[in-house]
């Protein structure tokens, strides 16, 4: 017979590893525009490109969501890219060919791309 202790420690960490599974704890966050207006310019592109870097091993430690809208319409797609310990970088008018560019200079060689981000 198991013990509610038992039951609690077993839950808890099923738990863990759902949530280290996941990437929750990553040390760089992505975060892909996803909203309508969003999509109609392009974000789902863009997704599929974090995607395929992360699915690949091409990037580590990252965590990759959507987020909803912004109000920017004209900097459409966005990339919001989240790195423990420094300011989050917006990135804007993101298309496919940027979204690689994002990943090989930023999140791989940590180097922002001044000239797209965001305020």
């Amino acid at each position: 017979m198991t013990t509610p202790l038992e039951t609690l420690r077993k839950k808890r960490a099923e738990s863990v590893n759902r949530i280290l599974q996941k990437g929750y704890l990553a040390n760089t966050r992505v975060y892909v525009g996803m909203a309508t207006c969003e999509i109609a310019a392009g974000s789902k592109d863009v997704m599929e490109v974090f995607q395929n870097a992360i699915s690949t091993g091409k990037v580590k430690d990252v965590y990759l969501s959507q987020k909803g809208c912004a109000g920017r319409c004209n900097l459409e797609p966005t990339v919001e890219v989240v790195e423990a310990g420094k300011n989050p970088i917006k990135y804007g008018k993101v298309t496919k060919e940027r979204a690689w560019d994002i990943i090989t200079k930023h999140i791989i060689n940590g180097e922002v791309i001044e000239e797209w981000v965001i305020e």
